[in-house]
């Protein structure tokens, strides 16, 4: 970990103003569209009708005479050119012990098919209109193959194969703790309370679909590749060595303004591959636009998580063992971190903010003929959260127990910090017990009985919900390189590796740049999104702020190291006399000074620039208390999300404003994802919920005030800047909160539990299934 000077100032707690906004809100973003098409070519890409079946034959011919078409190409072309498949992380053992095998991820299919929506063709052609219309005319002849949509019965006997490497249909499987200890314990438990959980398919929503474009520079050969993606750098190297199999430095990724990412956009997909194989094939620069459609059957989807759960409690509500049985499905291909969701980054945050060192977990990554399972906001910790969350919930409920009071018996103490969780991560700060009573004084906990009596008397039952959150932050990569130069014009320029997609990076970038080095906002520039001028992990895992944040910091610490250097020469003085303060540097005692700029100018090429490293000791541990109040109509089934407080632990805030909008936005699609959000396939694989007349997103009436409070009374002791990742907590927090809302309306009922999302429907048949059972 980088220490910083006791003195070094980054603007912590400032809620400036989003730097962005004034851009992106008069239309002056730079999104892929928005590029000029300067007569580039357009792909199309024909997709599978059929979730699984063997490619008999492709005739492409009718296609390929049409007119405005410049080139037609199939799974057997790419193979003849000996293109690459894209790769994944082998790195997981399947059930017996074997190594882990995958269907290798072509960018059109060939031979086989293993979901609706798989790329097997694409066009090239001078407009879109004329690539799809061409595309309508290629012929391919199926052999239609049984197929599995479900995880759970994928792994039954005799289910379809999607991929011969692995007959039972299981990727990979991964446990933890001691079953046999664990065992013993539920046999003697004064309690035992058992959930059957299922955190349902989601598909990511960003505003902007995915685009690419993709030229080869005439001077240099270079292929340049315009692409959304949250990575450059990884794409950059995954489209250079493991597909076109080339020097990763003759290729350069760009990428400009993102219409949302949410962890979908973190890779290269299969269209972003074509079209930069049909620009180095026709010498053009291509381009490739996709629509909803593409996005719900071609892009990553979320979640997908089937879980069996189990808490073994003393009398006074203490969690002696904890048992998890869940089954990932992956989808057709495991996307690069398919297996990883489900297999670690679940299980490393399952405990939550207990002290539930007894456990055993038992994960299967399985694979469906569905579109592949990516990272989606959170990434594995809404779905453990969920479970744990859940549980303690109706935990409380058998036992007869305050949902607060069942929590603060299980919670780990500050005094327990660092804590090692039963996995072995180790939480380095957090207040769990403060942040559940200061949210139920915001929420009015004691006014909730009135407020359910008001409800009652309009026909309506109410119910609160509440969840203690953990997430885990910042991957495992711990390091981010920058490079940060003064001009000659009197502005600061900070090259970085991360990349913005609507968080505000260029906002608190520039507010701490500025801050530390004393000089006005207005006069920064952040750079982003450009793999010539710096290479990173990019932005994944709430990662931005406090990795990416303290390699800024560092190198305006270091440009002012360095210009004091240059200064003592230029001033003639020693380099201990030399002071920097607000972009000039003072011989300590005299009125000798000359300032940065200034230095900057005498340099070659203007500038004074320092490349600089920013490394942090490991993953932040953000968490809180979220607090919500719903209303059920019992004729109807409809849910409202009423009220909804949080009280948010993200350590030091260098701009709450920013992170209050995080948070905002986490708990939104927590909404969806309790309450409207769910991926349906029918039984043949064909996709029911391929748009937005199908798939249903909460809308902003949908969306209660939510009043958000962040507590930085635990920095983290990870990293200098103290901050914890934020980005994801609302997502992680929000759908069992409200879930436990749900459920606690429904309870007088008898209702006990109700898969997400908690539809009208859902809940409407479930009441009147309770009603049916009492008479």
């Amino acid at each position: 970990m980088n220490i910083l000077p006791g003195n070094m100032r980054f603007g912590a707690g400032q809620s400036v103003k989003r730097l962005e906004d004034q851009r992106l809100l008069t239309g002056k973003g730079q999104f892929i569209d928005d590029k000029p098409e300067e007569g580039a070519l357009w792909l199309h890409v024909l997709r599978s009708p059929h979730a699984h079946a063997k490619i008999v034959a492709i005739d492409t011919k009718a296609a390929a005479a049409m007119t405005d078409v410049e080139a037609v190409y199939t799974g057997a072309d790419l193979v003849a050119d000996d293109i690459g498949t894209l790769p994944t992380l082998l790195v997981f053992p399947r059930p017996d012990g074997s190594p882990m095998t995958v269907p290798p991820r072509r960018l059109l299919a060939h031979e086989m098919v293993r979901f609706a929506g798989e790329p097997v063709a694409a066009v090239v052609a001078k407009s879109r209109v004329a690539a799809q219309t061409a595309a309508e005319a290629i012929v391919v002849e199926y052999k239609v193959l049984p197929s599995v949509v479900d995880p759970v019965a994928a792994t039954k006997p005799g289910a379809p194969v999607v991929w011969a490497g692995a007959p039972d249909n299981i990727v990979a499987a991964m446990s933890y703790g001691d079953a046999a200890a664990v065992e013993a314990v539920f046999a003697k438990a004064a309690h035992v309370v058992s959930l059957d959980l299922v955190s349902q398919r989601l598909v990511p929503s960003a505003m902007e679909p995915r685009s690419t474009i993709a030229e080869v520079e005439k001077k240099t050969g270079r292929l340049i590749l315009h692409v959304q993606s949250q990575t450059p750098g990884s794409t950059r190297d995954i489209l250079a060595e493991a597909v076109l199999k080339r020097p990763k430095e003759s290729v350069r990724v760009l990428v400009g303004d993102i219409g949302g990412g949410f962890g979908q956009k973190t890779s290269l997909y299969p269209e972003d591959g074509m079209v930069a194989y049909a620009a180095v094939k026709l010498n053009r620069k291509v381009r490739w636009r996709g629509d909803r459609s593409d996005e719900f059957l071609g892009g990553t989807h979320g979640r997908d998580l089937t879980s069996s759960a189990e808490f073994a409690l003393d009398a006074k509500g203490r969690v002696q063992a904890y048992r998890v049985r869940s089954i990932g499905g992956t989808g057709a291909y495991v996307s690069g971190t398919g297996a990883l969701i489900p297999l670690v980054l679940g299980p490393f945050v399952q405990t939550g903010v207990y002290d539930l060192p007894l456990v055993h977990y038992e994960t299967k990554a399985v694979m469906t003929n569905t579109a592949p399972v990516g990272a989606y906001r959170g990434a594995g910790r809404p779905e453990a959260v969920f479970i744990v969350e859940r549980l303690m919930d109706a935990a409380a409920r058998q036992i007869g127990m305050d949902p607060r009071a069942i929590r603060k018996v299980n919670y780990v103490k500050p005094v327990q910090m660092p804590y090692t969780n039963a996995v072995g991560q180790v939480y380095d700060s957090g207040a769990f017990a403060h942040m559940l009573e200061r949210a139920s004084k915001l929420a009015d906990w004691d006014g909730f009985a009135a407020r359910k009596k008001a409800a009652r008397k309009k026909g309506l039952l109410y119910g609160r919900g509440l969840t203690s959150y953990i997430e885990w932050t910042g991957g495992t990569v711990h390091t981010e390189k920058v490079s940060l130069h003064a001009t000659a014009e009197g502005r600061v320029i900070l090259n970085a590796g991360t990349q913005a997609m609507g968080q505000g990076l260029q906002t608190s970038f520039s507010q701490m740049v500025a801050a530390s080095l004393g000089i006005p906002i207005d006069k920064i520039d952040v750079v982003q999104g450009d793999t010539d001028l710096a290479i990173g992990f990019g932005s994944v895992g709430s990662r931005s702020l406090f990795v990416g944040g303290t390699a800024a910091v560092v190198s305006a610490n270091d440009l002012i190291a360095k210009a004091r250097e240059k200064a003592s020469q230029m001033l003639e003085a020693s380099i201990e006399d030399i002071e920097y303060r607000e972009g000039a540097l003072t011989v300590v005692g005299t009125d000798k000074r000359i300032g940065l700029f200034e230095i900057a100018k005498k340099e070659n090429g203007g500038r004074l620039s320092v490349d600089s490293e920013g490394s942090v000791d490991g993953p932040t541990w953000p968490n809180g208390t979220h607090i919500c109040e719903v209303e059920v109509d019992p004729q109807t089934g409809i849910t409202r999300v009423v009220r909804y407080t949080t009280v948010d632990d993200v350590g030091v805030a260098v701009n709450p404003m920013l992170v209050t909008g995080q948070v905002h936005g986490g708990v939104a699609q927590g909404i969806g994802q309790a309450l409207y959000e769910g991926v349906a396939y029918d039984a043949e694989g064909q996709l029911l919920t391929a748009s937005y007349q199908d798939y249903c997103l909460p809308r902003a009436d949908d969306i209660p005030p939510i009043e958000v409070t962040l507590d930085g009374s635990a920095p983290c002791k990870t990293n200098p800047l103290g901050a914890k990742g934020c980005g994801e907590s609302g997502a992680i927090g929000g759908p069992p909160c409200i879930t436990n809302g749900v459920m606690d309306a429904l309870s007088e009922l008898g209702i006990k539990s109700i898969n997400t999302p908690l539809s009208p429907l859902k809940v409407w048949q479930a009441i009147q299934q309770a009603k049916a059972a009492r008479v």
